[in-house]
């Protein structure tokens, strides 16, 4: 049972519990904001920022990543998932990858404009854009500010494919929209579900949609003729690993078509924020995991190599990679990932040209 739950500075309803300087700042963070939290009720509020980027498409160099693009209309996530990998962009833009990254969210609200202009440009060829290649396209912020369904009319006005990955039942708002994407083999949606014990979920994905919330969520797009593929990203050993076959039968009974995994790897300052909340939540397993994580990463908790970053290596890893290989063989065969349609936007970007 969890031992920190009850005590008062524990900041509840936020997954870091720290703000660590980041190796661009002259000036070291107080990293404990128990003591102002305490004082200033707003301490703990989540602050919007626009900013106005130039670009809005990205080129992805790794091999690991099955789409060649990705497009993020946030930076930072409310949902605060302790392992979160893109807690080390935030301290590019001035912030902490702890708490920060959870409450100051930058907004890119030109997001629509910008990809248009780009799938308008007569040198650029279609190729599948992934939504949420970094933060959470259906986080919070979206249900009043609507970026993201914005970019997926751009998508279906130039019959452009596009990928999504979230943990957020939101996505349903935009079910007539991801329908009309469907029907010409336009979109593929995965759904993220790491746990389908609620009370770990609500430590690790503080702000994130119950596993129930998303497993009918999976059955809601299924049934509407919308492919999905759950992601149980990442496993973290000692944590979850028990869950694998349970969530892939879960996730296969709600309708998805096909399953991915990858390993935790606490890159970066995901180390120091990991370590100090898992201290602090779960401190009667702690070590246990951290050396497990270890044991994947060749001693170390982190990993940048590519195509073995997100497998991991040695025993503990080949276990839990030989798992999911069963799990997926017996709740998902002769069932896989298809490729989405890059052949209708040519024409139609020449179509919508011809309008101005």
């Amino acid at each position: 049972m969890n031992k920190f739950t009850s005590n008062p500075k524990y900041l509840k309803g936020r997954g870091a519990q720290i703000n660590p300087s980041s190796r661009f700042e002259q000036y070291d963070y107080d990293e404990n904001p128990f003591a102002k939290a305490a004082s200033d009720k707003n301490q703990l509020r989540t602050d919007f920022i626009t900013v106005h980027p130039k670009t809005i498409v990205n080129k992805v160099p790794s091999p690991d990543i099955p789409m060649d693009f990705s497009l993020n209309p946030y930076q930072g996530c409310e949902h605060g998932c302790i392992y979160c990998y893109a807690r080390n962009t935030h301290p590019f833009w001035g912030y902490s990858a702890g708490l920060e990254f959870e409450q100051k969210i930058l907004v890119k609200k030109d997001a629509a404009a910008l990809l248009e202009a780009k799938l308008k440009n007569p040198r650029w060829k279609a190729s599948p854009i992934m939504l949420s290649g970094n933060t959470d396209c259906y986080q919070p912020a979206e249900r009043k500010l609507k970026i993201t369904r914005s970019l997926l009319e751009v998508f279906w006005k130039y019959r452009h494919p596009v990928g999504i990955i979230t943990k957020n039942s939101m996505i349903l708002r935009d079910l007539g929209l991801l329908q009309k994407l469907a029907s010409e083999n336009l979109v593929r949606v995965s759904i993220s579900i790491t746990t389908l014990d609620e009370k770990l979920r609500k430590f690790m994905e503080p702000r994130t949609a119950t596993a129930k919330a998303r497993l009918k969520t999976i059955e809601m797009l299924a049934s509407s003729g919308i492919p999905v593929n759950v992601m149980m990203a990442p496993v973290i050993p000692g944590m979850n690993d028990h869950e694998i076959f349970k969530v892939l039968e879960a996730a296969s009974n709600a309708g998805a078509t096909s399953a991915g995994h990858t390993m935790v790897r606490l890159n970066g300052d995901v180390e120091k924020i990991f370590v100090d909340w898992i201290q602090k939540t779960y401190p009667d397993r702690a070590e246990k995991v951290l050396n497990k994580i270890k044991e994947c990463h060749g001693g170390k908790t982190s990993d940048s190599r590519f195509k073995t970053r997100m497998k991991g290596e040695g025993k503990i890893a080949e276990m839990i990679n030989q798992q999911f290989k069963m799990a997926k063989k017996k709740f998902f065969k002769n069932q896989d990932r298809i490729a989405l349609n890059s052949s209708l936007h040519a024409d139609f970007k020449t179509d919508q040209l011809k309008l101005f």
